[in-house]
């Protein structure tokens, strides 16, 4: 199972991160819309992300619901039928939720940087810093906290938990 050490943080402005991320990355961003639907799932999450263009991913995940960096195992697998996977889903599983958001993905080295602007929450950072196999953690964790540093992101920012939980968590 692949592995990375993710980090999530709301952020005032996605306007003020850009020319931040662009420095990094040293690139352009690429903008992606994902709508996510999340399926019930006893051992981790499940969701279905639909890029709108007919393409999608099931991905499997399982981490910490903890503040900070923290390890994530995850399964990608591609689908070019996304409307009638997530039908089949819902079906065995049970929708729990859905997240859309329009994604600005700049790549810094080995690390996703995502700006997100996510449907009923608001504008947030992720980091994805992805481990080789082997590789520790704390190297990992080490290369997000530098970031967060050059993004000027402070540890009150950040968050624990996925957006479905934030989303949950709303009056």
């Amino acid at each position: 199972m692949a592995r990375n050490v993710e980090i999530k943080a709301r952020v005032a402005s996605l306007a003020a991160l850009e020319p931040l991320a662009t420095a990094l990355s040293g690139a352009a961003p690429v903008s992606i819309a994902q709508d996510d639907t999340f399926f019930a799932c006893a051992s981790g999450r499940l969701k279905l992300r639909d890029f709108g263009d007919g393409s999608g991913e099931l991905i499997f995940y399982r981490r910490a619901d903890a503040t900070g960096p923290k390890e994530s195992f995850y399964v990608i697998s591609p689908t070019a039928s996304p409307d009638t996977l997530r039908e089949a889903l819902a079906l065995a599983h049970g929708v729990i939720g859905r997240v859309r958001k329009q994604r600005l993905l700049f790549m810094a080295g080995r690390t996703r940087i995502h700006l997100d602007k996510v449907e009923g929450l608001g504008e947030f950072l992720e980091l994805e810093v992805v481990l080789r196999d082997g590789e520790s953690v704390d190297a990992g964790m080490a290369e997000a906290h530098e970031l967060l540093a050059s993004l000027q992101v402070a540890p009150d920012q950040l968050l624990s938990g996925a957006y479905l939980d934030l989303l949950a968590q709303r009056p």
